[in-house]
């Protein structure tokens, strides 16, 4: 193997599950291929036998995902850093499996965002994960859910924090980042997961396959790396392996592309979450 590029590697969204998945085998794969910085996001409630029935069932979620992020920060060159909030498919959840009206599912987890919030304001959390489902639902569950959305942004807002989003597969969320702003929160501040290589709108945290990518370089626009690693023992390797952004970068400054590695992972980085990937950065 070539030596790590001498550059700060960010993965900016991947879970860790320290129960049924690799978790910290996970990060030594990822550091031995050159990564050093990770933005952890806390896995879906009921993949960690969570059934939240009231804002404050979610904290244990939020905790057992900051005990691992600050095992994975003993483990990386640089560090890591815990994103907290609801997955949006809870609301599916909610209503279809377990009986709740729109509004009601739409309370709770705007609760359950409120309790990430109160991390993020003691400083034990980076930023804040809302969305909506990806797939088709029903009106009054797509009204809840963008309602959900609205909730993040206006917490982002008054903790000036970054807000993740999981959304539907698009290249145009303006309606968004427009949605953000309305609550004062920067349309820089907002990112969104799982994107294309170019968006309009929000941040976009590309997916790291080498085609996303090589239109993320050119664009000259800000942008971030991801792989979404689920750490699920069923889905091994879903949806990208934590080995796959530190490969990606490798390939890029092959490519000649080093400036946008430079804005992916040093830039945007600072300019979105308020971190220095350079400073916390120690080969």
């Amino acid at each position: 193997m070539n030596d790590p590029p001498d550059t700060p590697v960010l993965d900016n969204h991947l879970h860790l599950d320290p129960r049924y998945g690799r978790g910290l085998e996970a990060v030594r794969d990822f550091v031995r291929l050159g990564g050093t910085h990770l933005l952890v996001v806390n896995k879906p409630s009921w993949l960690l036998d969570v059934e939240a029935d009231e804002p404050a069932d979610f904290e244990a979620v939020f905790e057992e995902t900051i005990e691992i992020v600050e095992a994975a920060t003993e483990i990386l060159p640089g560090r890591a850093w815990p994103v907290l909030g609801v997955h949006p498919g809870l609301i599916t959840r909610l209503v279809d499996d377990r009986g709740f009206d729109p509004e009601d599912a739409r309370d709770l987890m705007c609760g359950g965002i409120d309790v990430a919030a109160s991390f993020v304001e003691e400083g034990r959390a980076l930023a804040l994960k809302s969305g909506r489902p990806h797939y088709e639902v029903p009106d009054p569950v797509w009204d809840a859910s963008n309602a959900v959305i609205r909730h993040a942004f206006d917490r982002g807002a008054r903790l000036d924090c970054a807000v993740q989003l999981h959304t539907e597969a698009s290249e145009d969320l303006t309606d968004l980042a427009e949605l953000a702003e309305s609550v004062g929160l920067d349309r820089g501040r907002v990112v969104k997961h799982y994107a294309a290589g170019e968006l309009a709108g929000p941040i976009p945290s590309v997916m790291s396959e080498r085609d996303r990518l090589t239109r993320a370089a050119r664009s000259g626009q800000p942008f971030l790396m991801e792989t979404d690693f689920v750490d699920d023992p069923d889905r091994p390797g879903a949806v990208l392996g934590p080995k796959t952004v530190p490969r990606r970068v490798r390939w890029l400054l092959e490519e000649g592309y080093e400036e946008a590695v430079h804005r992916a992972h040093v830039e945007t980085p600072k300019a979105v979450y308020g971190i220095d990937t350079e400073a916390t950065f120690d080969r």
